[in-house]
C-alpha cells in the first residue's frame, strides 16, 4: 500500500498560514490535495495536521485527515517525529510526503517519482534540480576547480534537494527512527530530478509572486 502524505501546519513563521494562501484562486493545500488525486497511483490521500480546520478541507475534496498531536506542530518539532508518528498509526509500504508549498510539481511529475521509487527499489527518495553552474560551498568549490575554467555545460551537475516530494520505505524509516538514527536518509537512497519551476518552495511572500507569474506556463499541477 502506498499512502500520500500531505503536512500542512497552521502556524508558519515567514508566510503566514501559508497553505491557506492562494495561487489562481485555489489554496495550496488544495491544490496539493487534487494533484495527488490527479496522479490517480496512491491507494490513501491523508491530509496531515494539527489544526482541525485542515480535516475540513480534506473531507471537503474527499480525502483522509490525520490529526497529529499540538507539540508535533510547533516551530521546534521535526518532520522526522511527525512522519513517524503517522506511519505509527497508519501502517503501509511507502509513504510519499507531497508538500502544498512545491504548487508547481506536476502530477505526472509525482507518477514518475512514485514510480522511478518503486522500480529502484529505494528506501528514501528525494527529489532534487539539477543545478549546472559554478557552485562553491564556504568559498571553496564543489564541482569546479580553481585551476582552471571550464564551460558550464560541461561541468557535473549539483543535485539541490528540494522537498517537493519526497518517499520512504515505512519499515525502514520506522526502524531508523527507533534506533535512534536519522530516518529521512534511511537505508538505499535515490534521488530524482524535477524541473526548476516543480523545484519552486514556497516559504515567503515574494516565493508565492513568483509562483503566480509561473503559473501560467505551467499546466498538470
Amino acid at each position: 500500500m502506498n499512502l500520500a502524505m500531505i503536512p500542512a501546519r497552521m502556524g508558519s513563521q515567514r508566510l503566514k498560514q501559508k497553505n491557506l494562501r492562494e495561487l489562481g484562486g485555489v489554496s495550496l493545500i488544495v491544490r496539493a490535495i487534487r494533484k495527488c488525486k490527479a496522479a490517480g497511483i496512491f491507494d490513501g490521500i491523508w491530509v496531515n495536521s494539527e489544526h482541525p480546520a485542515f480535516g475540513e478541507m480534506a473531507a471537503e475534496e474527499g480525502v483522509d485527515f490525520h490529526q497529529r498531536p499540538a507539540e508535533l506542530a510547533n516551530n521546534v518539532a521535526t518532520s522526522e517525529q511527525f512522519i513517524y508518528e503517522f506511519l505509527k498509526k497508519h501502517p503501509c509500504e511507502r509513504v510519499f510526503q507531497v508538500h502544498s508549498i512545491a504548487p508547481l510539481l506536476t502530477a505526472d511529475e509525482v507518477k514518475g517519482f512514485v514510480a522511478a521509487m518503486i522500480e529502484g527499489n529505494y528506501d528514501s527518495m528525494l527529489c532534487c534540480t539539477h543545478e549546472q553552474i559554478e557552485c562553491a560551498y564556504r568559498d571553496q568549490p564543489v564541482n569546479f576547480t580553481f585551476s582552471e575554467k571550464t564551460n558550464s555545460q560541461e561541468l557535473d551537475p549539483i543535485q539541490r534537494i528540494t522537498w517537493s516530494i519526497t518517499g520512504w520505505r515505512a519499515a525502514s524509516y520506522i526502524a531508523a527512527a527507533e534506533a535512534g538514527k536519522t530516518a529521512t536518509y534511511a537505508g538505499r537512497v535515490g534521488f530524482y530530478p524535477v524541473d526548476r519551476m516543480a523545484g519552486h518552495i514556497i516559504k515567503t511572500e515574494e516565493d508565492l509572486q513568483i509562483a503566480e507569474a509561473l503559473l501560467p506556463l505551467r499546466s498538470g499541477c
